[in-house]
């Protein structure tokens, strides 16, 4: 299969931002193409998320309030702005009219967002109220499949899957639209709108709540053509999951939101120490006391045997059931790698540095997270800026042009090459780049990791694959979040640096002490 060669609208990837923005344009009558990586909807970050979507409700002065304080001030007000003026009506268009999404009833109506209709609005860490729509702890899973079936079944929507995005094609400052790759076979897509929407970056990372193949492609082909990225130095970590060798089982933030609490290896509930809203301080917080309790303790568990687990959560009981997980004797959690804060610096329609080219979701930086995000605001971002891009993108003519056929003169290279060269820089991001960053440590770690990115661009030269672009996506991004923390020497939100590696003056280790915050000189 070689695709269409040229469109009005191209959008790479297919979660909540990629569909929105798909709905969005075709909306305004234009031709639309959709590329995803996915070869199903657990493919993409958004079926993996479990919480829900916040919106307003009837305040949306307080939810702008919670999102700025989540983020330690740092989030960016007329983006805010924007994501909270547009939340309910965005829900209510899309999820609930269009989409017909079954989130979960049994509480009060709320007529701004669903008429009559009595939706069971949840609770989660550092919201002031009760404002969350979910499904179970699985809501991502059901507004994806809808949504993916709406866009399939659109007449003006080409839906690619399994197609992979490798660069993007330029002139001159503007991006034309990209190459793409399915099974083998790799041709240019020429589009008057490109729309970046390729979700995270848990690829980087040992231990991470995002699904395979996140390996930060958007992010990468947009700074590799020219485009402004920022806040790349604030990787969030989600301090409940729980990791074994089938992999990461996230226990939704929903779950502290009911009462469940943390407790360490001694049975002691640590949270009220660390701050004063306990399980449910911002994600950041409760993350590095997880962390830090892990190492004093040995083990943090989410005890749940003081809530309804199994009458609010079934979907999670069945996961912990097939998992081998003793849920009534306590949940053993770790933080891992959850959501980048960062990325394709973006206005308010999406629009990034370069002409023609937009970033939505994950990949993208609007500046509403600041440096932490609010649990359950990042499918209403992706919803929210993806119908903005794509109700702006349509209206250019694409301009077909002669670019070069990527090289691939050499022979192919074993698959053990990327998985290796991936441990490599797991091990380093894992080590070095972490939820606590010494600065010592990250100049160690930008050495290797341009050392990495450098054997990577040796071999891409003359080869051209799926795994080898992800590869190198991986390392542009890897090395662009090392570099932005290297360079803040502020602790703030998810950047939290500390002295010496992990030991103080007195020769313990952090885990006995307070965090040590390096002074702006």
């Amino acid at each position: 299969m070689t695709g269409t060669e040229s469109t009005e609208v191209l959008i790479v990837g297919g979660g909540i931002a990629g569909c929105a923005a798909a709905l969005a344009a075709a909306r305004g009558d234009a031709e639309v193409t959709l590329a995803t990586k996915a070869r199903r909807p657990e493919d993409a970050s958004t079926w993996w998320a479990q919480g829900g979507i916040a919106i307003s409700r009837d305040d949306p002065d307080q939810f702008k309030q919670d999102i700025i304080d989540a983020s330690s001030g740092t989030a960016d007000p007329e983006a805010v702005d924007v994501l909270v003026e547009n939340a309910n009506d965005a829900v209510r268009d899309v999820l609930v009219e269009t989409l017909s999404v079954p989130f979960d009833t049994g509480g009060d109506s709320d007529d701004a967002v669903t008429g009559d209709e009595p939706f069971d609005f949840g609770r989660e860490a550092a919201h002031d109220e009760n404002r969350i729509l979910h499904v179970d702890a699985s809501t991502g899973s059901y507004v994806l499949e809808r949504f993916l079936a709406f866009v399939d079944d659109h007449p003006d929507i080409q839906v690619l899957d399994d197609t992979a995005a490798l660069d993007l094609i330029t002139q001159e400052g503007e991006v034309r639209g990209a190459y793409l790759e399915s099974d083998g076979d790799v041709w240019p897509v020429f589009a008057g709108a490109t729309v970046l929407a390729t979700g995270g970056v848990g690829d980087l990372y040992p231990d991470s709540t995002n699904p395979s193949g996140s390996t930060g492609d958007g992010i990468a082909m947009a700074a590799l053509a020219g485009a402004d990225v920022d806040g790349m130095e604030f990787v969030q970590f989600h301090p409940t999951v729980y990791v074994d060798d089938d992999g990461s089982l996230l226990l939704s933030e929903a779950v502290r939101g009911e009462g469940a609490t943390l407790r360490n290896a001694y049975g002691e509930r640590f949270m009220p120490a660390y701050d004063e809203d306990a399980e449910l301080a911002p994600r950041d917080v409760v993350a590095r006391a997880v962390k830090n309790e892990r190492e004093v303790s040995g083990e943090v568990v989410l005890d749940v045997s003081e809530i309804d687990f199994e009458g609010k959560f079934p979907d999670l009981v069945e996961q912990c059931e097939q998992r081998g997980i003793d849920w009534e004797s306590g949940i053993p959690v770790t933080p891992a790698q959850h959501f980048l804060c960062g990325g394709v610096s973006v206005d308010d329609r999406g629009r990034s540095s370069l002409d023609g080219l937009y970033a939505v979701g994950e990949c993208a930086h609007t500046g509403v997270h600041g440096a932490n995000r609010l649990a359950s605001t990042s499918l209403l971002e992706g919803l929210v800026w993806g119908l903005r891009a794509g109700e702006d993108a349509p209206g250019r003519e694409p301009k077909p042009m002669d670019v070069p056929v990527l090289d691939d003169r050499d022979p192919a290279l074993p698959d053990s090459f990327a998985r290796e060269k991936f441990t490599r820089l797991r091990r380093v991001m894992g080590e070095y780049v972490g939820i606590e960053r010494d600065p010592d440590e990250l100049d160690r770690a930008l050495g290797v990791l341009r050392r990495l990115k450098g054997e990577v661009d040796a071999y891409a030269r003359t080869r051209t694959s799926r795994s080898l672009y992800e590869l190198r996506n991986a390392s542009v991004v890897a090395l662009l979040i090392a570099r932005a923390a290297a360079a803040n020497d502020e602790s703030v939100g998810t950047h939290t640096l500390v002295t010496d590696g992990g030991t103080d003056a007195d020769g313990g280790t952090d885990a006995d002490n307070e965090t040590t915050t390096v002074e702006t000189p």
